[in-house]
């Protein structure tokens, strides 16, 4: 993205964190391409056959995006942060409301030939990763961001680093850990409920 538009972003979304409404108007052209590049990432890594698709993933962060006016923007790549943040929300939401209709929770009776044809297929536990995301920030702030602006946001390393302030090799090396970090504790969730 060239340095003018990127600025240009960062003007409107301060002007939208003082309330003007014409701005999120104008913003909206203009980061929708890249809104729609992440929620494709997160999209790729879902389970084929997935109800929710990209441009309801996108058109939903846009709905949460315009309730957090209380967000103090800093500049895009601040924004393109928050976006991720809130997609991942949308599609942890969304995996618990399935997992709630998994264990019966509004059920209704079918009968034997219905059940056959209504299996579902196994899906990735955002769930868990979710847990351990939020227990990653807990322990390191910095790293979990680094995967939220990385593997969630789509953001490279150099671009991380800006969004962060520190050095690409600290990205590097943060993004190395927390991947570590993160399958310990998925390992260790899925062995603690066998």
């Amino acid at each position: 993205m060239a340095a003018s538009r990127s600025h240009a972003v960062t003007g409107l979304l301060l002007a939208w964190g003082r309330g003007e409404r014409t701005a999120l108007e104008k913003l909206v052209p203009l980061v929708h391409a890249e809104l729609r590049r992440i929620a494709h990432r997160y999209m790729n890594r879902e389970r084929r056959g997935h109800t929710l698709q990209t441009t309801e993933l996108v058109n939903e962060a846009y709905l949460r995006l315009i309730d957090a006016s209380q967000v103090r923007w800093k500049d895009r790549a601040h924004f393109l942060a928050i976006s991720a943040q809130l997609m991942r929300r949308i599609l942890v939401d969304f995996a618990r409301s399935r997992r709630y209709l998994k264990r019966g929770g509004g059920a209704h009776r079918t009968w034997f030939d219905e059940a056959k044809f209504q299996s579902p297929l196994p899906s990735p536990d955002l769930v868990a990763l979710d847990d351990a995301m939020e227990a990653l920030a807990v322990k390191d702030a910095r790293k979990s961001q680094v995967v939220e602006l990385r593997f969630f946001g789509g953001l490279s390393v150099q671009e991380t680093a800006e969004v962060l302030k520190v050095s690409p090799d600290t990205v590097h090396r943060d993004w190395r850990l927390a991947k570590a970090w993160l399958a310990r504790e998925m390992g260790k969730a899925a062995t603690s409920v066998v």
